[in-house]
């Protein structure tokens, strides 16, 4: 069996038709959740692009694999899906986004050359990439921000756009009405159409890498798509950028009550930029139907991804994984983008196509268990014929529950988030290693802890499902807390780092040494079996004499 893990980037959970969206259709995921299970309850491990990602690809906790912020490197020898498939016989590959950093300084100590195999792996999380662009290719003062090359730019160069970076002047900008560029970086060209053809932009330019990849694929394989949209900056081309209009645009889920007396973290967030942006109305009516037209796109383009399956017969054959690495704000809890505990940032779409027979169930169902992002490095490992290694994967197979059991499974999902190089950080006084926070989620209350000697948050998402009060303001409800942090101090002290050895290795190492010869604390042996002291039984070979 194939894996098509299909991620998108930044995309809610429930703006999709078949998580209940009011306005936007989404006939192609509503689709794969016909065939599969929609689970209703998953959760990134980090609310933040490169965290949640190399959490995704290790099946560890941020905490585990380090790599927590965006441009944090990720360890050299940190195990990846790719390495445990390909001890399966099924190969692990890129085509799109990682926003991996590799740990150029450890591979330089160990002596690894990017131009080598393992060198190349240990610098794109453990995947072959077929191709690789993480799609923010702007340019300023001191250069371009990514300084890799990328594929998607010379691809639109190759068609004729006139530009040393067409991603910036064409796939990300509109023209306004004096001819100038109208770039996608600022939310007042939001609802101008990308100045691109759109079969050139990137959702479709990725789509058609991933059919060139499958092609020629001539063994078992993981692909990862990793489309960068609909991720800012909010532009799509024409017919997109005209679909949806300020009167789709729902009310801000938000409440004055959030602003009373908030945590401190929460209102230094409130207070950033990126939230006084999306505080405003005007900004919310322009930027919400452009992230709409790219979700969309998305959906259409994955309908070709699956009339293409369809058609080369390789449906029956291929598991179909479709998820986000965290959601968007878009004005809701008085915030914009991502970063914190609220169920649009952390909360994330994951449906899962199981074509084996086994699976035939539970199609078209919906899962409420709370499932992590970490559990999907384990249900390709279990897919792919493996035993899941758990004393290096901390996820846990989602496979029982597209077969239609019932497993002992969590009682709580975690999240954490490191803002130590965000602004936040600074303004609030904090030193790096305090800058972090921890979410508990019950199923009900979701407790978020905060460094730094801050009091926690809690929420109740049955008697308040938007988010809008928080608990822990008061003392009514200290037994609700005192229960999730018991959860939080078992999860802290959880094995994570014994990575080299895993129980079964260390149960069956047990009592080896004294099989060859190593038999200490004996007074005559008859302690233990009489095999284990042949060796050390008989006359002796004669007296040593020392002629010295």
């Amino acid at each position: 069996m194939n894996i098509l893990f299909i991620m998108y980037d930044q995309l809610r959970f429930d703006y999709l038709s078949c998580a209940g969206h009011p306005h936007l259709h989404t006939p192609n995921f509503d689709r794969v959740a016909a065939m599969g299970v929609r689970f209703t309850n998953a959760f990134v491990q980090s609310p933040i692009c490169g965290a949640s990602r190399m959490s995704f690809y290790t099946g560890r906790y941020t905490s585990s694999h380090g790599a927590q912020w965006n441009g944090f490197p990720l360890r050299v020898g940190e195990h990846t899906m790719g390495d445990h498939l390909r001890k399966l016989g099924m190969g692990c590959h890129l085509i799109g986004k990682t926003h991996m950093v590799a740990d150029a300084e450890g591979m330089a100590r160990l002596g690894l050359s990017p131009d080598s195999m393992i060198g190349a792996r240990q610098a794109e999380c453990g995947f072959d990439s077929w191709i690789r662009d993480d799609g923010l290719w702007g340019e300023g003062p001191d250069g371009f921000y990514d300084a890799k090359r990328s594929p998607y730019n010379e691809y639109l160069k190759s068609k004729g756009y006139p530009s040393d970076n067409p991603w910036s002047d064409f796939a990300n900008a509109g023209v306004d009405e004096d001819g100038d560029i109208a770039s996608g970086w600022m939310f007042k060209n939001a609802d101008k159409p990308a100045n691109i053809r759109e079969e050139d932009s990137e959702t479709p330019w990725l789509t058609r890498e991933t059919i060139a990849f499958i092609e020629q694929a001539d063994q078992p394989w993981c692909a990862h798509v990793s489309y960068i949209k609909p991720h800012w900056p909010y532009i799509v081309p024409a017919p997109y950028h005209a679909m949806y209009g300020p009167n789709h645009v729902p009310a801000a889920t938000r409440h004055d009550a959030e602003r009373e007396d908030p945590h401190p973290v929460f209102g230094a967030y409130m207070g950033n930029k990126i939230a006084q942006a999306f505080q405003r109305d005007d900004v919310r009516q322009k930027v919400i139907p452009a992230y709409m037209g790219l979700i969309k796109q998305c959906d259409d383009q994955l309908g070709v991804l699956l009339d293409y399956l369809e058609k080369s017969d390789r449906m029956k054959d291929t598991m179909i994984v479709l998820t986000s690495d965290h959601g968007d704000y878009l004005g809701d809890h008085w915030l914009g983008e991502k970063d914190l505990f609220h169920d649009p940032s952390v909360k994330i779409p994951m449906i899962i196509h199981d074509p084996r027979a086994q699976a035939d169930a539970t199609r078209g169902t919906t899962c409420d268990a709370l499932v992590e992002a970490i559990d999907l490095a384990a249900t390709f490992v279990d897919s792919a014929g493996g035993k899941v290694p758990d004393h290096i994967i901390e996820g846990r197979s989602l496979l029982p529950w597209l077969h239609g059991a019932t497993p002992d499974w969590r009682e709580v999902a975690i999240s954490e988030y490191d803002y130590s190089a965000s602004p936040q950080c600074e303004k609030l006084g904090l030193e790096p290693r305090d800058a972090r926070l921890f979410m508990v989620f019950d199923g009900r209350f979701k407790l978020i802890h905060a460094e730094g000697g801050f009091r926690p948050m809690l929420f109740d998402l049955h008697d308040d499902p938007e988010e809008f009060h928080d608990l822990a303001k008061g003392d009514a409800h200290q037994a609700q807390i005192d229960q999730l942090y018991d959860h939080l101090a078992r999860w802290g002290r959880r094995m994570s780092q014994r990575v080299t050895k895993s129980e079964d290795d260390i149960k069956t190492s047990r009592g080896r040494s004294g099989r060859k010869g190593i038999l200490p604390f004996l007074y005559d042996g008859s302690e233990v079996p009489d095999e284990l002291t042949e060796k050390l039984r008989g006359k002796a070979p004669g007296r040593f004499v020392d002629k010295a």
